[in-house]
C-alpha cells in the first residue's frame, strides 16, 4: 500500500513538473518554434506587404482617391535604394514583404543592388512584383532589360494552347528568379465577360472560363518550375465590372450561382492546382452578400465562400489598399483591421503603413482581434516562407 501511495505521489510530482516545464519547451516544428518566439509587432509585420515608399515617412500620400493619383510624384522621387529613414522606420515597423513597381527599377545593376538591401530589412521581407506580361510588366516594359515580352494574356488565350501560358509563366518566372524575386502577383484569373471592362480586358486569358482555367494553371506551373510563387487574382472576379477600383467603387451584379458557372471555374482550377496566394478584388458583390462592401472587407466572400465552400486553405492577400475603392470609404486603420477581421492574411500596400500597422496592434491589444487570429495568418505566411527557403 505504501509503495502504491509513494508511486502515485511520484506520478503527481512528475506530472506537475512536466506540465510546468512544457511552457519552456520549444516546439520541434520550425514554424511553431518561430511563431512562439515572435513578438506581437513582429507577427503583425509579417501581415503587411508594402511599397518601399511606405517605409520612407518623408514621402506623403494624401491625394483624394488614393496613391494611384500620385504615381507621377513617385516616378519623380524614384526610390531605388534603402535609405536611412527607411531603416529607422523599419526598426519599429518590421515588414513581411516589399513590392516593387516600375519607378523603383532602373536597370539590372540598380535592381541587383536594391534587392539585397531590401532583404536586410527587419522582418526578412519577401520580394514581390506585378509581372503579368502584356501591359502590366514592370521589368518587361523597361527598355533597360533584355527579356522576352508578350502582347497580352488575351492573345495567349486566343491560341487555345495552354502550353503557351506555361511558356509565358516560365519565361517570366525565370528572369524574376534570376533577379531575386519570390512572388509574382500573376496570373489574372478573371474571366473577361464584360466588353465595357476598363481595368481587366486583355489582362485576362479569355471570356470563356473553360479556356481561361487551364491557361491559369499552366502559367502557375511555369512560374513554379522557374522557382517563383504565383498569385491568382482578383477574387471573386473582376471581369464583369465596368468601373476601375483604382479610382473608386466598382461592383458586379452577379449572383453566387452565376459566379460558380463562370468566375469560380478558374479560381477552383487554381485552388485544385495548389496555388499559394489568392488576391482579393475591392469590388462590391451585393447579390452575393446583400451589402455593397468590397469583397476585400467581406467575411461572406472570404470565409463563407472562399475558405469554407471552395476549401481554400492558403494565403489570402488584398489588392492594393491604397486604391480609391478602399481609401474613399475607410481610414488606413479601419481598412487594415476590417480586412483582417474578414479573413485576409496579408494587407498589401496600405496608403499609410505606420497608421495601418498601429491600428492592427491596437486592435489585438484591446481585443477587437484575437492574437490567435493573427497567429492563424502568420502560420500560413511562415509556411510559404518555409516552402521557398526563406524561413529564418
Amino acid at each position: 500500500m505504501l509503495a502504491t501511495i509513494l508511486a502515485s505521489c511520484g506520478l503527481v510530482v512528475l506530472s506537475s513538473c512536466t506540465n510546468e516545464d512544457d511552457k519552456d519547451i520549444v516546439p520541434t516544428d520550425p514554424i511553431e518554434a518561430q511563431l512562439q518566439q515572435m513578438t506581437l509587432r513582429e507577427k503583425v509585420g509579417q501581415m503587411f506587404y508594402v511599397r518601399p515608399e511606405c517605409l520612407d515617412t518623408t514621402i506623403h500620400f494624401n491625394r483624394p482617391g488614393g496613391i494611384d493619383h500620385s504615381v507621377d510624384d513617385l516616378t519623380k522621387v524614384k526610390l531605388q535604394a534603402v535609405n536611412k529613414t527607411m531603416r529607422g522606420v523599419n526598426e519599429k515597423y518590421p515588414v513581411g514583404g516589399i513590392i516593387l513597381y516600375a519607378h523603383n527599377i532602373e536597370d539590372e545593376a540598380q535592381l541587383m543592388q536594391f534587392i539585397p538591401e531590401i532583404r536586410s530589412l527587419k522582418g526578412s521581407p519577401l520580394l514581390c512584383i506585378d509581372e503579368e506580361g502584356g501591359r502590366v510588366a514592370r521589368i518587361g516594359r523597361n527598355s533597360n532589360f533584355n527579356v522576352k515580352t508578350y502582347e497580352s494574356m488575351g492573345a495567349i488565350g486566343a491560341t487555345g494552347d495552354p502550353k503557351n501560358a506555361y511558356e509565358c509563366g516560365n519565361t517570366i518566372g525565370t528572369y524574376l528568379h534570376h533577379y531575386g524575386f519570390d512572388i509574382d502577383f500573376a496570373p489574372v484569373a478573371d474571366v473577361n465577360t464584360n466588353p465595357e471592362n476598363i481595368v481587366i480586358g486583355a489582362r485576362a486569358f479569355s471570356d470563356d472560363p473553360a479556356v481561361a482555367a487551364p491557361m491559369v494553371t499552366n502559367y502557375l506551373q511555369g512560374l513554379k518550375d522557374a522557382g517563383v510563387t504565383g498569385c491568382i487574382k482578383h477574387f471573386p472576379g473582376h471581369g464583369d465590372t465596368k468601373a476601375d477600383t483604382h479610382f473608386g467603387y466598382a461592383s458586379t451584379q452577379k449572383t453566387w450561382d452565376e459566379m460558380l458557372s463562370c468566375e469560380m471555374v478558374t479560381f477552383k482550377a487554381g485552388i485544385q492546382w495548389g496555388c499559394q496566394l489568392i488576391m482579393t478584388a475591392h469590388i462590391g458583390t451585393p447579390n452575393v452578400t446583400g451589402v455593397d462592401e468590397p469583397a476585400t472587407m467581406s467575411s461572406v466572400i472570404l470565409q463563407d465562400k472562399l475558405r469554407r465552400e471552395l476549401g481554400y486553405q492558403n494565403i489570402i492577400i488584398t489588392d492594393g489598399m491604397e486604391m480609391g475603392a478602399i481609401t474613399q470609404q475607410y481610414t488606413n486603420g479601419e481598412a487594415a483591421v476590417g480586412c483582417i477581421k474578414a479573413g485576409v492574411d496579408i494587407v498589401l500596400g496600405p496608403l499609410v503603413f505606420t497608421e495601418a500597422f498601429d491600428a492592427v496592434v491596437k486592435a489585438v491589444e484591446d481585443g477587437t482581434i484575437s492574437e490567435q487570429r493573427i497567429d492563424e495568418s502568420v502560420r500560413r505566411i511562415l509556411k510559404l516562407k518555409q516552402s521557398i527557403g526563406r524561413l529564418q
